[in-house]
């Protein structure tokens, strides 16, 4: 154990830390990479904000306690979209902030490429790109 713990560090200084080493897109860039078969969206917000928001057509949603399972190309119970660790995802939270730590949640497991929708999915709504109502429960 060290002489000097290291000491604690807050949310905000984290987020910043991680989104460093984030090469985080805007709304638009991610929606002309996944057009072109760049890029993987993923939808992590919660079903209640899906109800309520809708969904962006053609995004996986896997909810944020499950992302590591589902995205590892290694996992047991991975996504069929989880196909290797040099795919790149773009993770998307209502804001922009959640989606950061998924991102580098994700980098931890090996998929480099993972990054975040600066603005979450609130700037690709306001950017005008396509939302598509959240089906019935």
């Amino acid at each position: 154990m060290s002489a000097h713990p290291e000491r604690p560090v807050g949310i905000d200084e984290l987020l910043e830390r991680v989104r460093e080493g984030l090469d985080r897109v805007t709304a638009e860039e991610a929606h002309d990479a996944a057009r072109a078969g760049e890029a993987l969206l993923v939808d992590i917000r919660y079903a209640k904000l899906r109800d309520k928001d809708g969904l962006i057509p053609g995004a996986l949603v896997v909810e944020r306690n499950e992302l590591e399972w589902r995205l590892d190309p290694w996992g047991s119970h991975r996504a069929p979209e989880a196909t290797s660790h040099d795919l790149r995802v773009v993770m998307i939270c209502n804001e922009g902030y959640a989606s950061s730590l998924a991102a580098a949640s994700l980098r931890q497991l090996g998929l480099r490429r993972a990054t975040d929708l600066v603005g979450g999915f609130q700037a690709w709504r306001a950017a005008g790109l396509p939302v598509a109502a959240a089906p019935p429960a």
